[in-house]
């Protein structure tokens, strides 16, 4: 974004802080959390202002803004202020408070667990508690975007046809062009943990944040990421038992609760470990640069996906 676009963004921060006419006695200085083209965030004392992607679906974004407000996921997902709808340079814009996110210093104390159960809980929402239509989740769709990203950037012919090898073994659900199996689920769509944050700030309970990818689809999807790192060696087994134990004892229904997660889990997790290897190689190919040795990993994880059929869940056609 300009410099004059982030000036008008932060200056709805304030104003939904503090009113457009009061004074601001914020002991920290606005400040740009995030800048990207899908979005751009600013924060300015206890708020938060987002400027969405300017291709985003206005009417899919305020249903998802409703269901987070819902008062059936008041401890789960972080709810928006109750403003005014409002754009910016053609960008929905909306406001929230801000929590306090993860510390990326401290891996250790990563909250595993509360990801976990968090998720359960969105999954087991009834949908036909929430106001609607709801639109679906974008999950798979943001892993087709990862691979045509890659594609245009014009990678090594080796290192790209290691990555699309593993995306043509993917199921069209998978790859967004076929809807997910199973009865829909609200699913977050982008879990990480940067979507999570405690709010009241700084030491109040967690909360899922950024709904932009929020909707219904197949809940094994939210779990894939963790699972991916899990298979790809760059997430801890002790952090993995943590997370997916959680998510078990909440009594999240993505995955069965008396057999093993991972023929559910497989699909997904390869998905996302497709989509992140392609997102690190576009960024790498743009930078000029050689991939580091966790963009390697997921390279060779890529690569032995491709040789290895997917797994599928007790009872799915062959």
């Amino acid at each position: 974004m300009t410099t004059s676009v982030i000036r008008e963004l932060t200056a709805t921060a304030r104003a939904a802080a503090h009113g457009p006419y009061a004074e601001c006695a914020c002991p920290a200085r606005p400040a740009v959390l995030a800048d990207r083209a899908d979005g751009t965030v600013v924060r300015h004392g206890g708020t938060v202002a987002k400027a969405h992607a300017p291709d985003a679906d206005r009417e899919g974004l305020a249903a998802r803004l409703a269901v987070a407000a819902h008062p059936a996921l008041a401890s789960v997902l972080l709810a928006p202020l109750d403003l005014p709808a409002a754009e910016l340079d053609g960008r929905p814009v909306t406001c929230w408070p801000h929590g306090t996110p993860v510390d990326p210093e401290a891996p250790q104390d990563a909250p595993w667990e509360a990801a976990g159960a968090l998720l359960a809980r969105l999954h087991a929402t009834p949908v036909e508690a929430l106001p609607g239509p709801l639109p679906e989740m974008r999950g798979p769709h943001k892993a087709a975007l990862a691979v045509d990203r890659m594609r245009r950037t014009r990678p090594p012919e080796a290192v790209a046809a290691v990555v699309e090898g593993a995306w043509s073994a993917l199921p069209p659900w998978a790859r967004a062009e076929s809807a997910p199996p199973g009865p829909p689920h609200l699913c977050h769509g982008d879990l990480h943990l940067g979507q999570l944050v405690r709010h009241p700030a700084p030491h109040g309970p967690w909360h899922l944040i950024d709904v932009d990818d929020l909707g219904l689809g197949n809940p094994a999807w939210d779990l894939a990421r963790p699972a991916a790192w899990y298979a790809a060696g760059l997430l801890a087994p002790d952090d993995w038992l943590r997370f997916i134990g959680a998510y078990g004892a909440a009594h999240g229904p993505a995955v069965p609760s008396d057999a093993d997660p991972w023929p559910v889990l497989d699909v997904p997790a390869r998905a996302l470990t497709v989509q992140t290897a392609a997102l690190a190689v576009a960024k790498a190919t743009a930078a000029r640069r050689e991939l580091d040795e966790a963009e390697l990993a997921l390279l060779d994880a890529c690569d032995r996906m491709a040789a290895v059929p997917p797994e599928l869940p007790a009872g799915a056609a062959k």
